[in-house]
């Protein structure tokens, strides 16, 4: 299982919900509290103002769910599938992605910062206007994804692949582009700015 930054152990959970059929439930107002979900089918769940908080989810399945406006602080989410999942204006603070798939996992809005998502497959992915502060990407694989208007400032980037990924708008001062990939990828005239600086070239009018 992956790490979370500085070693931090994943918070331990008192219950347990196995194998439970969520299918298409709505989530609405539910509130969960260190509990351990193991092979619960959440496909097509929908729901707003949701909150799990140091809960652990394993093998969950999230496919073409739509959550708005909800909360996962400071969870684990260990080999659970995002396909085709909505997260629009949700707040992820703190937690932790271990093993998981994305393709077609759309994030707009609310706050990610502190999560980790370290050697994720993120290429078929998008995330737009959320805020991803020390956010831990190292090795994460991003080549052809959206990342707009994203707030990564502290964000641990390195060995990253954003190659062709569009980047435009984002908050990319933390980069290192000599230890990131960033082949093809789309970005802004102050980003290019951003990243020539960061290469020691002296840029002027």
């Amino acid at each position: 299982m992956a790490e979370r930054m500085h070693g931090r152990p994943a918070p331990p959970t008192e219950t347990t919900i196995s194998s439970a059929n969520w299918d298409s439930r709505d989530l609405t107002g539910e509130n969960h509290e260190n509990v351990l979900f193991v092979d619960v089918d959440m496909t097509e769940a929908t729901g707003v103002g949701a909150v799990f908080t140091e809960c652990t989810f394993r093998g969950v399945r999230f496919n073409a769910s739509t959550h708005t406006d909800a909360a996962f602080l400071n969870c684990t989410f260990v080999r659970c599938g995002f396909f085709d999942a909505t997260f629009t204006g949700c707040k992820l603070v703190g937690s932790m992605f271990d093993a998981c798939t994305y393709d077609l996992l759309k994030v707009k809005g609310g706050d990610w910062s502190f999560t980790g998502l370290p050697g994720a497959d993120l290429r078929r992915a998008s995330f737009m206007d959320v805020r991803m502060r020390e956010a831990d990407l190292t090795g994460a694989r991003c080549a052809g994804a959206e990342i707009r208007r994203v707030d990564l400032s502290g964000a641990y980037l390195h060995r990253a692949v954003f190659s062709g990924c569009d980047l435009r708008g984002s908050d990319i001062s933390s980069m290192d582009p000599s230890a990131t990939e960033l082949k093809r990828a789309v970005i802004d005239p102050y980003q290019a700015v951003v990243l020539a600086t960061a290469l020691g070239l002296d840029v002027r009018e």
